[in-house]
């Protein structure tokens, strides 16, 4: 199984890229962590939809041949990272030709404070639930890192590894049970 991700963050010291790491180095056998590396796109403007550039096209193709697509946004100011924003904007474009319908999606996220990315989350939510996306909606990954203790190495604290093993699982399991 291939589960496409992208990362808000492209801070060297991100808890959300640590979130990532520790998912990628204990990920169930057989599934395989693709990163899509969205952080560097250019921002999306329509004119370029009659002459799509060939990094957008091979990105969408990215997402449609993953079995699911995991996000995970930091929150900025309550909102998701501009980013997967902009990622989001560029996967739906042209009009017509978007990837997210169908798609099974799990939206997480890690911050120190005790509400751990929900307004961002939700958000998200919002937007991909236009596009029709197939949202895992529980269990919902509200991180709160002072809890978790992620790093960015991807070590997190020892108590921690079970139920952060879990959300990955049951991300597993619903795109298994999406087909």
């Amino acid at each position: 199984m291939k589960i496409a991700y992208m990362v808000g963050s492209a801070a060297k010291d991100s808890i959300n890229r640590g979130l990532v790491k520790f998912w990628e180095k204990n990920a169930p056998e057989g599934v395989e962590l693709v990163d899509l590396n969205v952080n560097h796109f250019e921002l999306y403007n329509r004119d370029v939809d009659s002459e799509y550039p060939e990094w957008a096209k091979e990105y969408k193709k990215a997402i449609e041949e993953a079995d699911g697509l995991l996000i995970v946004t930091p929150e900025h100011n309550r909102m998701p990272a501009a980013s997967i924003m902009n990622a989001i904007e560029w996967g739906s474009r042209p009009y017509g030709e978007g990837v997210f319908g169908g798609k099974p999606v799990y939206v997480a996220g890690v911050s120190p404070s005790g509400i751990g990315t929900a307004v961002a989350q939700n958000h998200l939510r919002a937007s991909l639930g236009f596009f029709n996306a197939k949202l895992l909606g529980q269990p919902e990954a509200y991180i709160n890192n002072n809890q978790a203790g992620i790093q960015p190495d991807g070590t997190v604290d020892a108590g921690s590894e079970e139920f952060l093993k879990s959300l990955l699982q049951a991300f597993v399991d619903f795109i298994k049970a999406s087909k």
